[in-house]
């Protein structure tokens, strides 16, 4: 039985103004059989990095008066800002 070792690196940089900024990453590996989908664990690993990413920055990008002020110009017709908005 063959082995092959699939791993994903995602990261992102999110601008909190004032000359602030906050880089997260995330890498994550997985063994694949032979027989198995290799494009589809890659697809996978690919959105729990970013889902990761993600989780991790929100916290700090809710307390953000910056990213608050961009979410709010982003959304013209409507005042709600939510998560999907950063």
């Amino acid at each position: 039985m063959k082995f092959t070792t699939v791993s994903v690196s995602y990261s992102r940089k999110f601008n909190l103004g004032n000359f602030e900024s906050l880089d997260l990453g995330c890498s994550l590996w997985a063994q694949v059989e032979d027989g198995e989908d290799a494009d589809g664990i890659t697809q996978f690993l690919y959105h729990q990095a970013k889902a990761s990413v993600k989780q991790a920055a929100m916290p700090v990008l809710k307390a953000s008066e910056f990213q608050i002020t961009k979410a709010k110009s982003s959304k013209k017709v409507s005042g709600d800002v939510n998560e999907s908005d950063w």
